[in-house]
């Protein structure tokens, strides 16, 4: 059973870099399960997608987010990471990493974050 894990700061100031790592167990982010996403809930707002990275390392940002996004992955250590750079309070939300899209699915319970000064 895969199952991921958010990690990352829970208050980020306005104008600074947001960074989320996500922590996978029981498979390997290298294997073709699916593909690894963030994915994120404003509050009262529905589920947004992000992005995700394939097990290939191929990329794929959702075209209506702005630039100063990036997902990457450190396989050495089984994880994969967003970040989100020039934040505003617009961005607070409670964000999620999921594998989706393929034959296994799996949520991560989600982490709370806030863009506040």
């Amino acid at each position: 059973q895969v199952q991921l894990q958010e990690s990352g700061p829970g208050l980020v100031k306005p104008s600074q870099t947001l960074s989320l790592t996500c922590t996978v167990s029981g498979g390997s982010i290298t294997a073709n399960y699916g593909y690894w996403s963030w994915i994120r809930q404003p509050p009262g707002k529905g589920l947004e997608w992000i992005g995700y990275i394939a097990y290939t390392g191929r990329t794929y940002y959702s075209p209506s987010l702005r630039s100063g996004l990036s997902i990457s992955r450190d396989t050495s250590k089984n994880q994969f990471t967003l970040q989100l750079s020039s934040v505003t309070p617009e961005d607070t939300a409670v964000y999620y990493c999921a594998l989706i899209g393929g034959r296994l699915t799996s949520w991560g319970q989600g982490t709370q974050v806030t863009v506040s000064s």
